[in-house]
């Protein structure tokens, strides 16, 4: 791969998410060496940037240009995602007596998912850093938007992921190109295939936070959300969360959102809600105490696939992210997400992912304790299309 010269860019370093040593932003780097842990790209935040810098013609996640780390737009990867909308829940909020329920519906991007962001930030840093190509281990969505973005980049791509994965994940990484490795197991044991396969590091792994990039992407979840709300933001997020990118990323949005003062110092920052299945739920056990960490966590398959996370990279980032916001982690089972699947389409016309329709059923479960009050601005993210998870489902309506 290739090294880049420090260009003008707002970019200055990647730190090491535990001890905060600096790395190198321009030239190809994995985790960090010094604790094995993610690297998060910083910025030159002290150089005013307006709000004005955002360009309104853009209609996708790039619109952010000026605070994503891509150092040349001729190495764009893009696919129009991004600015999702974020849509009122009027009958769901009537039938639960709320004043405010919003959705952020991501299944409304390329390729069906949130994955679009990051992977697209990923694919371009990639081509910008020389890449011969990339592999990723995946749940589904993940593998689907790298091969698309790797297609568009013209880029080979390998896609890892279990057997037992739906048939049209798999089949829509076919259709773009990519090399599909089918792996008896979960997402980690097509983790372990990944690192024998690639032990040269020949081609670039994209896995969940091992590259600096795809955060990146999915921290424009927390700009869209703060200016789709005229630069305010919800009481309670709650966000569905297996290797966890996208909680790390917007909570890094909103940091880095105050630091630029593009949100008012009155603005109080959400409580964030991690949202994970019954069957597969390590963040929870740690969170809880019941397990120092998920290094050895044995999860289950669950319907919500990408869920099905045993042993996340970014959990001490989550738990960071749920201690500062003053915010909790929920788990629902896998036919509490087919009743919230249900709920969301016939009373608001939503066909939602199971990872959608969990946190809804996770903010029901926190009104009915307490924790959540009915008066406060609840936002939900759906990550992805209930349209991939038919096999999943299939007659479950």
């Amino acid at each position: 791969m290739s090294t880049l010269t420090e260009t003008i860019s707002r970019v200055t370093e990647l730190q090491c998410s535990s001890c905060g040593k600096s790395y190198s932003a321009f030239v190809p780097q994995t985790i960090a060496a010094c604790c094995g842990l993610p690297l998060l790209v910083r910025y030159d935040l002290h150089e005013p940037l307006s709000r004005a810098s955002i360009n309104p013609a853009e209609g996708s996640m790039w619109r952010y240009r000026e605070l994503l780390p891509l150092l040349d737009d001729e190495n764009r990867v893009s696919l129009g995602e991004g600015f999702t909308p974020l849509l009122t829940l009027g009958s769901l909020a009537a039938r639960y007596d709320l004043r405010s329920v919003v959705l952020k519906d991501e299944g409304q991007n390329p390729t069906g998912s949130f994955k679009a962001r990051g992977l697209s930030m990923a694919v371009s840093k990639a081509k910008e850093l020389g890449a011969p190509g990339c592999i990723i281990p995946t749940a589904g969505n993940a593998g689907v938007a790298l091969a698309a973005y790797c297609a568009k980049a013209g880029l080979p791509a390998v896609v890892a992921m279990p057997r037992h994965t739906p048939n049209a994940f798999k089949e829509e990484c076919y259709w773009y190109g990519a090399e599909v490795q089918l792996i008896d197991g979960l997402i980690n044991d097509c983790a372990a295939w990944v690192r024998q396969v690639n032990a040269d590091r020949q081609l670039l792994d994209v896995s969940t936070l091992k590259e600096p990039y795809r955060i990146e992407g999915k921290k424009t979840m927390g700009y869209e959300i703060a200016e789709q709300l005229g630069w305010q933001l919800p009481d309670v997020i709650l966000y569905p969360a297996g290797g966890g990118t996208g909680l790390i990323g917007i909570w890094k949005a909103f940091q880095e959102m105050k630091a630029l003062g593009w949100l008012a110092p009155e603005v109080r920052l959400p409580r964030m809600v991690a949202v994970q299945a019954a069957n597969c739920c390590p963040l929870i056990e740690t969170y809880l105490g019941r397990q120092a960490n998920s290094h050895h966590y044995v999860g289950m398959p669950t319907i919500a696939n990408g869920l099905a996370v045993p042993r996340p990279l970014g959990e001490p980032l989550m738990l960071e992210v749920l201690h500062e916001s003053q915010g909790t982690a929920v788990s629902i089972t896998d036919d509490e997400m087919v009743d919230g699947m249900r709920e969301l389409g016939r009373l608001e016309g939503l066909f939602v992912a199971p990872e959608g329709a969990a946190v809804w059923m996770a903010a029901r479960k926190l009104l009915a304790t307490g924790w959540l009050r009915a008066d406060e601005q609840i936002l939900l993210l759906n990550t992805g299309s209930g349209q991939k998870y038919l096999d999943n489902v299939l007659g479950r309506y």
